[in-house]
């Protein structure tokens, strides 16, 4: 009876043993974090600083590997690939979500928005935080909103009415409301991946692209583009995105610290992107590579005039309640 106990005890030991071990060297839970664009935008930027936190206050939990530059996904397919678990982590363009919800179509209206401060109060309002969680039904959360900046129009030709946009071919993201928005001028949208954008250009297939100060500059669009039309039309901005399953499965501990590093990483990124856009149109400025034109408040009002229809079409899936609010903050 002595000896039996004796063994029992042994196994119980070593099976404590055996657990501790299994325990000690699991493996640490890895994030993959993809994205489209360079490592100095502010998205890189944000991007790295998350996992540096990670790696200060996560370390031999969690594994934070960053892809930038569309090397493990682009925009276009990195949401159907998080469904499926191969990516944990992405920050597309608000535009990308239109499949999965109409909501978020309101950051592709042009002139809705006056400027980023205006983009940021309505974010963090009541309404932009719903919004973050318009997507989970399709399997995703939103976890925050990372600024790029407010976007300008290039082109092969002078742009400085909407008369001057007529009949040329403008890149656009996959969205229905940036679509009308170049039609609404008479001008030829076409959805085409952010990582073909410079040979396009290059190769004159189309004659433009709107884009941020920091995307125009990272990406080199200035070389290929003589003159680029400062018109702030519209914000391009991401959602900080993660899988319902992947995000509710982390230990709650786990899903804490996480979420604070991104909460962190974002006002970093952020402050960067707003930093940026002033010093990026400068090196634009004085690469004398690509002339900057500044419109007249009488130009300006005609792009206003042309493109504000566009806000009526998208009333029923977007919301006429949250399109009003939006306005109200910047008119």
């Amino acid at each position: 009876m002595k000896r039996n106990k004796l063994v029992l005890a042994g196994l119980l030991v070593a099976v404590a043993f055996m657990a501790s071990v299994t325990i000690a060297s699991a493996a640490p839970i890895v994030i993959k974090f993809s994205h489209v664009v360079a490592e100095n935008t502010p998205k890189g930027q944000m991007a790295n600083k998350f996992k540096q936190l990670v790696d200060e206050r996560l370390a031999g939990k969690v594994v934070v590997e960053v892809f930038p530059n569309s090397q493990l996904f682009g925009d276009n397919n990195v949401l159907e690939a998080m469904l499926l678990g191969d990516v944990q982590l992405a920050a597309p363009s608000l535009s990308k979500f239109e499949k999965y919800t109409k909501s978020l179509q309101i950051f592709d209206l042009p002139f809705l928005f006056k400027d980023m401060e205006a983009v940021e109060t309505f974010q963090q309002g009541p309404i932009g935080q719903k919004m973050l969680s318009s997507i989970k039904k399709k399997g995703l959360v939103g976890l925050g909103y990372l600024h790029n900046g407010m976007k300008q129009l290039s082109a092969s030709d002078p742009l400085r009415v909407p008369a001057d946009a007529k009949n040329k071919k403008f890149r656009i993201m996959t969205s229905d409301v940036l679509a009308a928005q170049f039609e609404a001028v008479d001008a030829m949208p076409l959805k085409k991946p952010f990582s073909e954008v410079f040979t396009l250009l290059q190769t004159k297939a189309i004659d433009g692209q709107e884009n941020t100060w920091s995307n125009i500059y990272s990406k080199k669009f200035y070389e290929v583009q003589p003159y680029i039309t400062e018109t702030n039309h519209g914000v391009l901005d991401y959602l900080l995105v993660t899988s319902a399953e992947f995000w509710m499965g982390l230990p709650d501990d786990i899903r804490t610290e996480i979420k604070n590093a991104l909460d962190e990483a974002t006002l970093f990124g952020n402050e960067v992107s707003a930093q940026k856009a002033i010093a990026d149109r400068q090196k634009i400025i004085d690469s004398k590579r690509s002339e900057v034109l500044v419109l007249t408040d009488a130009e300006r009002a005609l792009w206003v005039e042309a493109m504000k229809p566009v806000w009526k079409k998208f009333e029923g899936p977007i919301g006429k309640e949250y399109i009003e609010a939006a306005a109200a903050i910047s008119y």
